[in-house]
């Protein structure tokens, strides 16, 4: 039965931005009724290098999916000219395809396709689950473009509250419905005719390595392999310091906040569990490596930025939680990469992860002096060889398939 109601175009050339839709209007301009918040973002600092418009566009508030939409378009073609190896490299004749559905939950969900060119056989289906704040559309963009010309069929979405889907920007109410959201869409995805046949991956960066997680957890038998890129799978320290002078990572290390602070979090998340109130700091210098890429992050416009929603804090700390205790229910052939250097997600997790996990096909990789952003915040030739890494892995697994 169809579940969703499906809003779709399709483009041959790269980066093709969701402003030339025949759908513009609908998509774009569908203005959401006046909600009260309870805590509005500040204003971003000026980007160099643009123009005052494109800023006082950047500026937006970025709470509803609308305006996330209309910062995107406005940017796309920026983006693209952007001096990043993900970017200029960016292999040719990939077809892709971007479209909204609508699933049961009545969410306006963001979703895109990358696939190899015409004539070149499809080994498999990637299913994607991007980071906290992320959207697919922004530096995965390269990646999957190099991944759709290996041979692969590439899929994201956005999730709820996130990049270009509906929902209040940066809120995660309930974690599990997170994860629902994202089996409702892969469960269509791996259904195509063009798909059902061929091997299926998870590949999850970051907080999407706990959806990609508690996916296979859901549906243990569903997928021939994932694919973990610093994966948060274990009890975190959530920006644990309200200093804010703390140098403390995101999701690294085993410290949790102490317990009376934990216990107003609980308190708080419940009363006000949209405010942006859980302690933060700016982690661009922690994530990417390399100088000159940290300062293209400013271009990701419709990224969430802001302190992190009360509820959508606990969350993610119950959701590791979780994970950690069921972490040797983990069965699926299971391929984690890891910075050596990562102060975001701790390299720890993923060797607790490698080590307690069940699945008898498992391989650990971790890179020297890496930060968080293997994919995309390395030296060109580190980001190269991650990418080939992963080819390799889903090359052999689709050879034994």
């Amino acid at each position: 039965m169809e579940l969703s109601k499906i809003f779709r175009f399709q483009s041959f050339v790269p980066f093709s931005p969701i402003n030339n839709s025949p759908f513009k209007n609908q998509l774009l301009n569908h203005k959401p009724k006046a909600t009260k918040l309870t805590i509005t973002a500040a204003r971003k600092a000026p980007i160099e290098g643009v123009s005052d418009e494109l800023n006082d566009i950047a500026s937006y508030n970025l709470d509803f999916a609308y305006s996330r939409r209309t910062v995107r378009a406005a940017f796309t073609q920026v983006q693209q000219q952007l001096d990043h190896c993900l970017f200029k490299d960016a292999p040719a004749g990939i077809r892709t395809e971007e479209w909204y559905e609508r699933n049961s939950r009545g969410l306006e969900i963001f979703c895109k396709s990358w696939m190899p060119e015409v004539g070149t056989p499809i080994k498999a289906s990637v299913c994607f689950c991007h980071g906290y704040g992320d959207t697919c559309t922004f530096f995965f963009e390269g990646v999957a473009r190099r991944f759709a010309a290996s041979g692969y069929a590439v899929f994201a979405m956005d999730y709820p509250g996130f990049g270009l889907s509906e929902g209040l920007h940066g809120y995660i109410p309930n974690f599990d419905d997170l994860v629902d959201d994202v089996i409702e869409h892969y469960t269509q995805i791996k259904a195509r005719p063009d798909m059902r046949e061929l091997p299926r991956f998870l590949l999850g960066q970051s907080m999407g390595g706990a959806v990609s997680l508690k996916v296979h957890l859901k549906e243990p038998n569903n997928w021939d392999g994932v694919v973990l890129v610093a994966p948060m799978c274990k009890v975190i320290s959530f920006l644990l310091s309200i200093s804010t002078n703390s140098h403390q990572a995101l999701i690294a290390g085993d410290v949790l906040p102490p317990d009376t602070v934990m216990k107003v979090l609980t308190i708080l998340s419940k009363v006000m569990p949209k405010a942006k109130l859980f302690p933060n700091q700016d982690l661009a210098e922690l994530a990417i490596r390399e100088p000159s890429k940290r300062k293209l992050a400013v271009y990701n416009v419709i990224c969430y930025e802001d302190n992190p929603r009360l509820r959508t804090g606990m969350e993610l700390l119950r959701i590791t939680k979780e994970i950690e205790s069921q972490v040797e229910k983990v069965s699926a052939p299971l391929f984690i990469l890891h910075g050596a250097a990562d102060k975001v997600t701790d390299p720890l997790v993923s060797q607790f992860l490698y080590e307690n996990a069940s699945s008898k096909d498992k391989t650990l990789k971790l890179y020297e002096n890496g930060y968080h952003c293997i994919l995309e915040g390395e030296p060109d030739d580190r980001i190269d060889a991650v990418h080939d890494d992963i080819v390799s892995w889903l090359d052999f697994r689709c050879s034994i398939s």
